[in-house]
């Protein structure tokens, strides 16, 4: 088998990323900017754009497309340390360019509506198409006159992440019950929609660092610096930190209570070996 380079790695995380923001953020301006849509159309748009990603990047570098699957798989399934830093590069500027072509396909729009951002101002508040705030997808807790906290919102992004990556080292998991490594995408896309639909009110699941850093820093040369500013609960660390604490205990919980007591498989840490009649293998825990 051909041993893929760390460009390669990288340049697939680039593009896997890209690809799942492209559809992600696409869904979501579509649905602000012309009203095409809504909270159910976005969280199915998103379980897909992950699919897609998942293939795109899967037979490279194993479709990480999320710093927070690269820092868990780093502290629990042997991923290199020296390559996590420049994953989250790599996932990070496809995440920002991904946003860069959905603003240049929806400009027009942007300029007919506005450059404000949520949680500051009133109208036209569009920076809410790139990046998560506080209670955006809130709209009867807003009218009741309801903010959601600093505290609310880290234990948000902490349990979402920890439920995403808890799913995905169990789905690849070949000593337990996963899905074949073709099938593993659209069982991971599923588990994104599932956290959407139900924990996805107070700070919009960004549940990734890189999907709402990356498009939140392309926002800032279109919408201004008000895109990280903490006003009310919204500090734009939040999506970053929250994800990336909660993946690593994701990782831990699967293992203490379930993989722990899986029989050992001798294998290259941090991959499952692969099936000859499936082509390349997703590998364990290195999808999402």
């Amino acid at each position: 088998m051909k041993r893929t380079t760390l460009t390669q790695e990288l340049l697939a995380e680039f593009l896997g990323t890209f690809t799942l923001i492209v559809f992600g953020v696409g869904v979501v301006a579509q649905v602000v900017l012309t009203g095409k849509g809504d909270f159910l159309s976005i969280n199915i748009a998103w379980g897909l754009a992950v699919v897609m990603g998942v293939y795109v990047a899967g037979g490279v570098s194993g479709a990480h497309i999320n710093p927070a699957v690269t820092l868990a798989l780093a502290a629990r399934r042997g991923f290199s340390w020296n390559k996590v830093i420049p994953f989250w590069v790599a996932q990070t500027a496809g995440a920002f360019v991904a946003a860069a072509l959905v603003y240049l396909v929806y400009k027009e729009s942007f300029d007919a509506i506005g450059y404000g951002v949520p949680n500051i101002d009133k109208t036209g508040a569009t920076a809410g198409v790139f990046s998560t705030y506080a209670g955006l997808a809130g709209n009867a807790t807003q009218n009741a006159g309801h903010s959601i906290g600093l505290l609310t919102g880290l234990i948000d992004q902490v349990v979402g992440t920890m439920l995403l990556v808890m799913a995905i080292v169990a789905i690849t998991d070949t000593r337990n019950t996963a899905p074949g490594a073709n099938l593993a995408p659209f069982i991971i896309g599923l588990l994104v929609v599932v956290i959407g639909a139900t924990f996805g009110a107070n700070y919009g699941y960004a549940i990734n660092p890189a999907r709402d850093f990356g498009p939140r820093l392309f926002s800032f040369f279109t919408h201004g610096a008000n895109v990280f500013n903490a006003t009310g609960p919204n500090f734009f660390w939040i999506p970053i930190i929250g994800p990336l604490i909660g993946g690593v205990l994701g990782a831990y919980v699967y293992d203490w209570f379930v993989g722990n007591g899986l029989p050992a498989v001798s294998e290259e840490p941090g991959r499952v070996p692969e099936d000859p009649d499936m082509g390349t293998a997703v590998r364990e825990g290195e999808t999402a």
